[in-house]
């Protein structure tokens, strides 16, 4: 029997050490690696020096045009039987081509985090208000990505909290979606004999991709409100920043006197973890599961963080550090940890339940599989019951083509001029 063919289209090429999107990407692909799929990663991105080498993994690497009917033919000769958008804007791009040349090929939407949900709160932050669910409802970004979600035969969704809300306030079929959250290795019983010990650790640690909002805005919140009085309380103590892509507005909040460094991309995160005596992410907004606060609980490094970053990371599971959205209680927090060796303890090792039980790789990867083969085997009776999908596909496929077929030919034009 043939291995089945496995195509995902990116909207970047996958950087496992810039972001998590980019860990979350890696993950998809050992799944299908391990069960034996054929994979071809496409994207219409330019090269990134960061990026995987994903020849070296067994992955087709393809450079593709967005607008242009060139895709039609090579997704038509590719003939994939699983297709994979990395967010809902690739679906809207992609997701009408490979219908018109796909039709039998299951289309899985991998939802990263709720983009809209990050952009309702950081639109509440902005305007000085508290975020409300209701306002979902009338967030433009929402009507696209739920509507990408329907036109889906799959969504895989990273958080059980962003799973409710899909479930209850938008009232989709739970059938259309698998809660799949980060796949990880198990945490073994003494992985905190095998790190550096507390005596061994100093200073503070916040890291996260400049590129994505809620990290620069975190960076500020540190920076300007919190940093200074753990500075007043611990004078020797440093925090070093670091993250993907920082620009010179970065750099310009270096203060070494104050001991706020900069010092951007992490080319080991498990080392400069490991070096950490705490992780700090004060998060104003966001969605999803954070990479930062798992890296965290893998090398044993407690954590101080906002509800929002701690939200669906845990379940019902102590946390390994403390939440807290009150500035001076974060502060008051972070220096707790710092001084308190038992106190530091006793959180790091609330890390190992919450990677084995939580973030099981070997069931994550089962997850995804079984219901990938019961959807290959079952497709048209699946999308016989989703007509709102089938409505959307129909109203979609007609819309986005056009439009594209105009920039395509607008395009073309220009060249001949």
């Amino acid at each position: 029997m043939l291995s089945p063919k496995l195509l995902i289209i990116g909207s970047v090429w996958p950087e496992p050490n810039s972001s998590a999107a980019g860990s979350r990407m890696m993950q998809l692909i050992a799944a299908f690696h391990k069960a034996n799929y054929q994979i071809t990663f496409a994207s219409a991105a330019a090269d990134s020096e960061f990026s995987v080498d994903l020849a070296s993994i067994g992955v087709n690497k393809v450079h593709i045009q967005l607008n242009s009917a060139s895709f039609d033919t090579f997704v038509a000769q590719l003939n994939p039987q699983v297709v994979i958008f990395d967010r809902f804007m690739t679906e809207e791009q992609y997701g009408w081509r490979l219908r018109e040349s796909c039709p039998e090929a299951l289309q899985i939407l991998d939802t990263e985090d709720l983009h809209c949900l990050r952009a309702a709160r950081q639109n509440a932050w902005k305007a000085g208000k508290a975020f409300q669910i209701s306002d979902l409802l009338t967030e433009e970004v929402a009507k696209r990505e739920i509507a990408s979600i329907l036109r889906c035969d799959l969504s895989l969704v990273i958080s059980a909290f962003e799973l409710d809300l899909l479930q209850n306030l938008f009232k989709i079929e739970p059938s259309l979606l698998l809660y799949l959250p980060f796949m990880l290795e198990q945490l073994p019983a003494d992985f905190a004999e095998k790190i550096p010990s507390f005596e061994h650790r100093k200073h503070f640690i916040s890291i996260g991709n400049f590129l994505h909002q809620p990290n620069w805005q975190s960076v500020l919140h540190l920076k300007n409100k919190i940093w200074p009085l753990i500075r007043k309380r611990l004078p020797q103590a440093e925090i070093h920043i670091y993250g993907a892509y920082p620009s010179e507005k970065v750099f310009q909040l270096q203060q070494p006197k104050e001991g706020f460094i900069i010092k951007g991309r992490a080319e080991n995160v498990n080392a400069v973890m490991q070096n950490a005596r705490v992780c700090l992410a004060p998060l104003l907004f966001g969605a999803g599961l954070k990479g930062k606060l798992i890296d965290a609980m893998q090398n044993g490094t407690p954590n101080v963080t906002t509800a929002i970053g701690a939200e669906a990371m845990h379940g019902n599971l102590a946390w390994p550090g403390r939440i807290e959205n009150d500035v001076e209680k974060f502060a008051d927090a972070a220096v707790a940890l710092y001084q308190n060796k038992d106190l530091w303890m006793q959180k790091q090792a609330l890390a190992y339940p919450i990677i084995n039980q939580i973030y099981s790789k070997t069931a994550g990867e089962r997850a995804l599989l079984n219901n990938i083969g019961k959807l290959l085997s079952t497709l048209q009776q699946h999308r016989q019951q989703n007509f709102l999908g089938a409505m959307l596909r129909h109203h979609q496929l007609n819309s986005t083509k056009y439009l594209s077929k105009w920039i395509e030919a607008k395009n073309k034009t220009q060249r001949l001029d």
